[in-house]
């Protein structure tokens, strides 16, 4: 069973973990102490031969073999493997609970969606959860050794209740040489559309929530059984035991304690337990066994999952979801808080203190700033309100005053080719001199350096004009619109669009 010990920590305290100590089951101490034992009991046993049993001459061999060994077991790499190796073991531990197929989702779906509260409903709304939980049996006697030994063959699965005889004849005729735990969930399927046949679910809408439901159940099932069949790679497995166990085989003959009078460097103290090569032990070799108990969550140790547990709650509550739940409501009342225009839960006397704290209203409400730090800063220095800078913006962008024509004049010389073929008299009336006293025979005094030959671009010919067709009797044609070509200013900024399009129309 798992070891819980959350309540023991909820408040951190001085020596919140000490306590944690004392306890057995679970413990390292529990996974380690024979491996611990079998450590010191060699260890002594080497010291008591170099103190007792060994000749002069085989003591001082020992002892360079002691002074090599504790200079060359620092090279093996045990603390970068392991820990590496422990931190993939705890990741996917913690996914695979994750994995664990849980019907809760889907038994509120079936008591929502498949209806009827006669015993056909029920019996469709009872089977449903049934083959899922089903399904959960099958695959977790495939990969947990305590639901193995609870459920060894079908014939207790059909015992327990979670199959029928008649499904046990179709399930074990089906030619599979596969695991066959995704079965229950085709049968769910199958019964799932002929209930919308039937009318007990009333639209494909909620069939469809239904089986994305069950194939979510599914998918978790699935993924139990990939976790069982692929394993961490076995040579990384080794490698972080080899390391291990030869760095504590280099351990027993290098930490040894030699004669203080031979005068070796770091030798000056002569102790029979090696203190810090203990908790060294104790450190590496337990990291190794957290990964050993870890890396199949699905036995019998104390850490590892309840599976057994998971099955019993899942089918009882997915049967009292679905049928004694099912369409039972309390008699709809107003709220305690109906008419309260700030509703607020009260609080007990060990918590009335929680109602003194003002609520979060985020990190920079606290951020006080000088007076003069919060008035807006006019752009440019500009005097006057700050909503006349925005409005004189585009005009500094658009000065007044005579400049190159350059682009504009190549934008209307495309204009001209594009209308070559008005006649004179309207081009003359678009000039600004055209209504004069004089009338014909005045040259335009308008000087309009885009009509100035001198200024223009050259240009190609333009094409020669059509006749006008022949009159043809119907409605009087519109007659033509005058164009006033602008006067000279300044080049616009070339991040302004095109002045290709600022022509304006005057009556005719």
């Amino acid at each position: 069973m798992t070891v819980t010990y959350t309540a023991r920590v909820a408040n951190a305290r001085f020596g919140g973990f000490s306590q944690l100590l004392l306890l057995w089951r679970g413990s390292i101490y529990k996974l380690l102490w024979r491996e611990l034992l079998c450590f010191l009991g060699l260890y002594m046993a080497l010291s008591a031969a170099y103190r007792f049993l060994l000749a002069e001459e085989q003591k001082r061999y020992f002892e360079k073999l002691v002074l090599y060994c504790d200079q060359y077991a620092s090279l093996i790499p045990v603390s970068f493997v392991l820990g590496f190796y422990v931190t993939l073991v705890v990741h996917r531990w913690w996914n695979q609970y994750l994995c664990m197929p849980l019907p809760d989702a889907l038994m509120c779906v079936v008591a929502g969606t498949v209806h009827g509260r006669d015993d056909r409903g029920r019996l469709y709304r009872r089977t449903l959860m049934r083959y899922a939980g089903l399904s959960a049996v099958l695959i977790l006697r495939s990969v947990s050794t305590a639901v193995f030994k609870r459920f060894p063959t079908i014939d207790h699965v059909v015992e327990a209740g979670f199959m029928t005889r008649e499904e046990r004849k179709k399930f074990e005729n089906l030619n599979s040489s596969y695991n066959k735990y995704w079965v229950p969930c085709v049968w769910f399927s199958s019964l799932a559309a002929q209930a919308r046949r039937e009318g007990r679910i009333r639209d494909n809408s909620a069939l469809k929530l239904l089986l994305e439901e069950l194939n979510v159940f599914r998918s978790k099932c699935g993924m139990l059984f990939h976790y069982d069949w692929i394993s961490i790679p076995l040579v990384y497995t080794q490698v972080v035991t080899i390391a291990v166990y030869s760095y504590f085989l280099a351990c027993l003959i290098g930490r040894q304690f030699l004669d203080p009078a031979r005068g070796y460097k770091d030798h000056t103290l002569d102790l029979c337990v090696p203190i810090f090569t203990l908790l060294q032990f104790f450190f590496y070799a337990g990291w190794l066994k957290v990964a050993e108990q870890l890396i199949n969550p699905f036995g019998e140790d104390d850490d590892d999952f309840e599976t057994n547990f998971l099955i019993d709650r899942n089918f009882q509550v997915s049967m009292l979801a679905v049928d004694e739940m099912y369409d039972d409501l309390a008699m709809l009342e107003k709220d305690l808080y109906w008419d309260a225009a700030e509703a607020r839960a009260p609080y007990t006397a060990a918590t009335a203190f929680l109602l003194q704290q003002p609520s979060f209203q985020g990190s920079t409400f606290d951020i006080a700033l000088a007076k003069e730090d919060m008035q807006f800063q006019r752009l440019d220095g500009v005097d006057g309100p700050l909503g006349e800078a925005h409005g004189d913006f585009l005009q500094r962008l658009l000065p007044a005053g005579a400049g190159t024509v350059g682009p504009l004049g190549r934008r209307l010389s495309l204009l001209r080719r594009k209308n070559s073929c008005v006649s004179e008299a309207s081009t003359a009336a678009s000039c600004g001199c055209a209504g004069t006293a004089d009338g014909g025979g005045v040259e335009c005094g308008c000087e309009d350096p885009l009509l100035d030959p001198s200024l223009r671009e050259p240009e190609l010919e333009p094409p020669a004009c059509l006749d006008p067709p022949a009159s043809i009797p119907g409605p009087p044609a519109e007659p033509f619109i005058t164009v006033s070509i602008p006067g000279p200013r300044a080049p616009a900024p070339p991040w302004l669009p095109s002045p290709i399009g600022e022509e304006e129309e005057s009556p005719a």
